[in-house]
């Protein structure tokens, strides 16, 4: 798999996030040309620019821009709502990884345009300009609640998925080759059940779960 990302240059969306934020880390090891990270998390970036700078032993340097040479990084402060950023982060790509999304239920449901304006038109906003910059690869990470949705969240990632699988049928011949992947709930995530756990515990409070015949399936961001 390294070979494959040797000398590309990768894009990966909300890449300050639990799930871009670790591909990021991980993409650094495989001598891509370059890793772009695109989050409108203004101190998400920041924070994983330390990061990167640590686990790259780049630290001797607090110059921003020298960091991002040697690790081959470029951190892209923008939102996939806007389709001219869109265009501009993935001109030159090979690779697209779409990670960003709105994915908590309950803040979904309250608001729920704004959880469409990400991850629906958000999707379509980032496809389109992946497809006319003619990226080789678009990679969409989606969600297990996508299979019969009863919330917001779930009917909006199941947009997204149905945008992407069927871009070759509405946008004609294309060269980008575009797939989706679903992803279980990921162990420690930032805003997961886990930590919430961990937290009440601490605090000698009752675990609270929906049902005790719910199952959910869990991964740990290394799978």
């Amino acid at each position: 798999i390294k070979n494959y990302f040797k000398n590309k240059i990768v894009l990966i969306t909300g890449g300050t996030g639990t799930i871009g934020s670790a591909l990021a880390l991980e993409l650094l090891n495989y001598k891509c040309k370059a890793v772009r990270v695109l989050s409108n998390d203004e101190n998400g970036l920041y924070e994983l620019f330390e990061r990167v700078k640590i686990s790259t032993k780049n630290n001797n340097s607090n110059n921003f821009d020298v960091n991002m040479l040697k690790a081959k990084i470029r951190y892209f402060l923008g939102d996939i709502r806007d389709y001219e950023r869109c265009e501009e982060v993935t001109r030159n790509a090979d690779i697209v990884i779409h990670a960003a999304a709105i994915k908590h239920v309950n803040i979904s449901e309250y608001n729920p345009s704004e959880a469409i304006k990400t991850n629906v038109i958000g999707t379509q906003n980032i496809l389109r300009a992946s497809i006319t910059n003619k990226v080789s690869k678009f990679l969409l990470i989606s969600t297990d609640k996508v299979v019969s949705p009863t919330n917001i969240m779930g009917v909006s990632k199941l947009q997204s998925e149905k945008i992407a699988i069927n871009a070759s049928e509405t946008k004609g011949k294309i060269i980008t080759k575009i797939s989706c992947v679903r992803f279980g709930n990921i162990l420690g995530s930032r805003g997961s059940v886990i930590p919430k756990y961990i937290n009440l515990i601490k605090n000698k409070k009752n675990l609270v779960i929906n049902n005790k015949d719910m199952a959910r399936f869990v991964m740990t961001i290394d799978d």
